[in-house]
């Protein structure tokens, strides 16, 4: 039988930006406004009726003049952006719906920008609770009044301030593609994204908050919400816990279907699936806390979708966060495991093509992490869930030699250890910041590399010798010279001004300490043989570094490397030696 099931609604946002708080002021709302027990408690969510949702909302609701059928709204009740990665079934994120929590004090921070990202690549709809309009200085809180009521009741300083505030972080939205404005005066809901200002902490534009999720909810996700409830189950592994009494137990969202006590169910494993058998299924108690471990549970002989539930089973012991579950049903086991098992290998990646290696702490968040690696053209060699191994250690470090840049492993949410040299980890529980590291890394040891090729090559340099500063004229020659310009090395080819080579630097000795290299701006006496002063060179003579073609082409590759002094001696010397050949260095 088909029916239409609550919307998944997951909140997220940066850290302290007030996620937790505007899901408890929805909870307590609705137990506010509704008799005991209108709010369904589940194993990680929380399901407010829609007549809930009619109390809370008033005439707002009717205001949209809609014909609602939805049941109501599941929230997810562990937010945070890590969870939200988990989320994840074939083909997309386990919500339906999202809201997206910015102070409107602080605007678009790291982790509001992840949660952008990731919102736009699994094309999950969301509106913008713009929070903590309570702390704008003077702002008047007023709880009996609707939010646009409130508002307009505040002076007309504090109406420009909330403004200039809004449309701050409206034109970064449109920076990021996204054409956003005030619910009350968008125009269309399919183009634009409705920012309702609010306050979590003084319960103000909650109701508006409320009213714009239920209303796009019912007009735009109709067609998406409709659920066999008497089908096999569908989930998804929210999270595995080590429960008193229990044993290992695992929390799931059921988003398809019906599971009771006694079905067989199957779950994604790393390497294979696991079979096992539901021992029993919990719900925690009217009104308890979900994210409370001490929460009490009521045991229940079945659930139908969306909720969610815990689960008592054997055999559960290798389960990870994220993985896909199944009740067998009607269906054929076989098929089952390898449909669940072809929905895991979709995200890992193991392949012998070249690229980093990447981990994650559940099939979701690895998910996230190699679209937006792979929106920034970065190649995945290996991707898998859970702590770093030796075998990933050593898939990094192969790539060392051949591109030191591949040696790397990027991690999500997961304990790190010390490893080799030769292999750098990012770690990071933001996925957006663990991309940023790995690009300044990359930048910085691309310069480390590329500095090093351009020391291996005869560098520019050039050179006056100081006549007044002859200490053996040959065998070998000993001369002071003022290094005008790049660096003068030891083992160094030298010219003369017209490009005939004579001679290499064979020691240089400043204040009688030997130096393996001097920069510009320094005076110092050279060992020179095979030359002597008088015949090849005399006093005031400029000299060059007689760079071999060969080494110029590759130095302008890398002339980021080179200072602007030594680019200017680096045209003098081209100029110089193409005067004897016109194509040199072409």
């Amino acid at each position: 039988m088909k029916t239409i099931r609550s919307p998944i609604c997951t909140v997220m946002g940066h850290v302290d930006h007030g996620k937790s708080s505007i899901l408890d002021t929805i909870r307590g709302s609705a137990i506010v406004k509704s008799e005991a027990g209108a709010i369904t408690q589940a194993i990680g969510a929380s399901i407010i009726p829609l007549k809930t949702i009619q109390k809370i909302c008033g005439d707002l609701l009717n205001s949209l003049k809609m014909d609602f059928n939805i049941p109501g709204l599941l929230f997810i009740d562990t937010p945070g952006h890590a969870a939200f990665t988990n989320l994840r079934k074939r083909g997309g994120n386990l919500a339906d719906i999202a809201i997206l929590v910015i102070d409107i004090n602080e605007g678009l921070m790291p982790q509001t920008l992840e949660s952008i990202e990731i919102l736009k690549q699994y094309k999950t709809p969301f509106i913008i609770a713009l929070n903590k309009i309570d702390l704008i200085s003077g702002w008047q809180t007023n709880k009996d009044k609707g939010i646009l009521e409130s508002i307009n009741s505040q002076s007309q300083v504090i109406k420009g301030l909330l403004d200039t505030k809004l449309y701050e972080i409206v034109g970064k939205l449109a920076e990021l593609g996204f054409n956003a404005e005030r619910f009350d005066r968008l125009s269309d809901y399919t183009k634009q994204i409705a920012l309702i200002p609010c306050s979590a902490e003084k319960n103000e534009g909650i109701p508006e908050l409320l009213m714009v999720l239920t209303g796009l909810a019912q007009k735009f996700l109709e067609q998406c919400l409709e659920c066999n409830v008497d089908g096999a189950a569908k989930g998804t592994v929210l999270e595995v816990k080590e429960e008193k009494g229990l044993g290992k137990t695992i929390d799931v969202i059921v988003y398809d279907g019906k599971l009771k006590i006694g079905d067989q169910i199957v779950i994604a494993g790393l390497d294979k699936p696991i079979v096992t058998k539901v021992k029993a299924l919990f719900e925690p108690v009217p009104l308890s806390e979900m994210r409370d471990k001490r929460s009490n549970f009521k045991s229940t002989k079945e659930v139908i979708a969306a909720t969610g539930v815990k689960i008592s089973a054997l055999d559960i012991d290798e389960v990870v966060s994220g993985m896909p579950l199944r009740s067998i049903g009607k269906n054929s086991l076989s098929k089952i495991k390898q449909e669940i098992q072809e929905e895991v290998e979709e995200v890992l990646i193991e392949t012998d093509e070249e690229g980093i290696v990447i981990k994650a702490d559940s099939l979701g968040s690895l998910e996230a992490l190699i679209k937006l690696l792979k929106e920034n053209k970065v190649p995945i060699r290996r991707a898998s869930i859970g702590n770093i191994t030796k075998k990933d250690i050593a898939e990094a470090e192969s790539n060392y030699e051949k591109d030191p840049l591949k040696s790397i492993i990027l991690a999500f949410n997961i304990s790190t250890e010390p490893v080799k040299e030769n292999v750098k980890i990012i770690s990071n529980d933001v996925i957006y910041k663990i991309i940023e590291d790995y690009e300044k890394w990359k930048k910085e040891k691309l310069d480390e590399i590329q500095g090093g090729e351009v020391d291996k090559l005869v560098r520019p340099c050039k050179l006056k010798v100081m006549g007044q500063y002859v200490f053996r004229q040959s065998n070998p020659a000993i001369v002071g010279v003022d290094v005008l310009g790049g660096t003068l090395k030891l083992g160094m080819p030298l010219m003369d001004s017209s490009g005939k080579q004579l001679t290499e630097v064979k020691q240089i000795q400043a204040d009688k300490e030997t130096l393996e290299k001097v920069e510009a701006g320094k005076q110092v006496a050279v060992s020179l043989p095979n030359i002597t002063v008088g015949r090849q060179i005399n006093g005031d003579d400029i000299l060059y570094s007689s760079i071999p073609e060969e080494d110029f082409r590759k130095l302008k590759d890398l002339k980021d490397h080179l200072s602007k002094e030594e680019v200017a001696v680096i045209k003098e010397i081209a100029e110089i030696k193409r005067e004897n050949n016109v194509v040199w260095g072409v």
